[in-house]
């Protein structure tokens, strides 16, 4: 279906970009997996473009000689949206990597899809603004990606997930046309909505080229407290019950006992005591600018955890105390990766169904023989099941295992969630996407992609 590059593409994309078009191995292999599980697949080239108009003429060139393209990021998506899975190019777009205008007035920032998310974060923050979108990867991801994917993060149970801060995007479409697709407004009822389309859509209906995103104002406190549970399930059950009193977390995170104990030790740092019979932690963060109001709402916190089986409270003393607690939870995943081959589901559900969820995934488990590490962003009732290998046979690595996660996620559905609520499809969870959506719905899915893209080029094998 697609041409395998020959040394006259080789050439023509030279004469686009020069000396940064890469076919060596090194470069192959960088460019050939993100962070999904062990998975690689070389492309045939590396090319890493500077503007907008080098990508369009690549596009043309690559859609005329059904050359498949996979827009390439920070690479630290964990749904394999940045492997080239038939190979072509690997288009990097870490060159496009400007902070172009903070516009304080409006609130708004335009940024280039390269700009490592927490850089963009930080630099608004100096003018007193927020963007508050922060996936565990913040410190290296690209903003880009976190369009693609529509990111989340801890913060998204107060403040929302990325396609809330997405105004307006410079795209380039599979043939090489560029065009933006919507307007630097926060109202906007015109026409179907393109913007929106595009955040989410893994990079297989167009390639970011700018990105305006609105900006709030930042907080200027926050309080932080570190709450264990002597049952999972009934951690997962305050959940909900902290929401309902009236109190609105800026971060809400669930961490079995064994993530937080992994974390630790892939950090060598055990400065916070795990008890004998804590059996998991909740995160809970509350920020604004008054702080008595965020004392208040502590209170009422501890209110509601009165009534629930809990051990001694940590609360946060310091900045370096809150950076040291968040920076365990940032590291969960790293720490898991680094303990064994694994597999990450990305599972949400409407929240008061996060404890059902954690007991099917336990259930599921004992059932086939793995074990499970999970955590996440339980304000969401996004939780990130992390399947071990550990000492699973291939076997049942990879024909019993399908099975379970295919009955996860019939559970997860059934629960009235879905099979990923901020990592993506891509590569890896395509197989069950027959799972939340009919084959009317899939078809549909699959007309659009049509639509945008009738060769097919960009970044296929993924999502459909």
């Amino acid at each position: 279906m697609y041409k395998t590059i020959t040394s006259d593409d080789i050439s023509f994309f030279q004469s686009i970009v020069n000396d940064r078009c890469f076919v060596d191995s090194k470069s192959l292999e960088k460019y050939s997996k993100d962070e999904t599980e062990d998975i690689s697949i070389l492309p045939e080239v590396v090319i890493k473009p500077e503007t907008v108009e080098e990508i369009s003429a690549i596009m043309k060139h690559c859609n005329k000689e059904r050359i498949c393209v996979t827009p390439s990021g920070a690479r630290t998506g964990l749904s394999g949206g940045a492997i080239p899975a038939h190979h072509g190019v690997a288009l990097s777009m870490e060159k496009f990597n400007k902070i172009l205008s903070i516009d304080e007035r409006n609130y708004q920032v335009t940024v280039e899809p390269g700009v490592i998310t927490e850089v963009l974060q930080n630099s608004v923050k100096e003018k007193g603004l927020f963007y508050p979108p922060d996936p565990a990867s913040k410190g290296s991801c690209f903003i880009g990606g976190n369009v693609s994917e529509n990111s989340g993060g801890p913060k998204a149970v107060k403040y929302g997930v990325t396609n809330e801060y997405v105004l307006n995007l410079q795209v380039i479409l599979p043939d090489g046309e560029i065009i933006w697709t919507g307007a630097n407004v926060l109202k906007n009822a015109t026409g179907y909505n393109l913007t929106q389309l595009i955040t989410g859509s893994e990079g297989t209906l167009g390639i970011i080229t700018k990105i305006v995103l609105k900006l709030i104002a930042h907080p200027t406190n926050e309080l932080l407290m570190l709450v264990p549970f002597h049952d999972s399930e009934v951690a997962c059950e305050a959940v909900g019950t902290i929401l309902r009193s009236g109190v609105t977390p800026s971060g809400m995170e669930f961490m079995e006992r064994d993530a937080l104990l992994w974390t630790q030790e892939f950090l060598e740092d055990r400065s916070i005591r795990v008890g004998e019979d804590d059996a998991a932690h909740l995160l809970i963060e509350v920020d604004g600018f008054d702080p008595e109001v965020l004392m208040a709402d502590c209170t009422k916190i501890m209110d509601v955890l009165e009534s629930f089986d809990t051990g001694e409270i940590l609360f946060a003393e310091s900045q370096a105390q809150k950076d040291a607690l968040w920076k365990l939870r940032r590291s969960v995943g790293e720490a898991v990766k680094a303990n064994s081959i694994y597999k990450e589901e990305d599972t949400v559900v409407p929240r008061s169904e996060l404890p059902t969820l954690l007991h099917h995934v336990k259930r599921i488990g004992n059932e086939y023989g793995f074990k499970s590490i999970c955590y996440g962003h339980a304000g969401d009732g996004n939780l990130h099941v992390n399947i071990i290998k550990g000492e699973l046979t291939d076997d049942q690595w990879n024909n019993e295992l399908p099975i379970a996660i295919r009955e996860l996620f019939t559970e997860v559905v059934q629960l009235g969630g879905t099979i990923s609520g901020e990592h993506g499809i891509g590569l890896v969870q395509k197989q069950y996407m027959d799972i939340p959506f009919s084959k009317k719905s899939l078809g549909l899915m699959a007309s659009i992609k049509e639509v945008f893209d009738p060769n097919r080029i960009l970044n296929p094998g993924k999502i459909i």
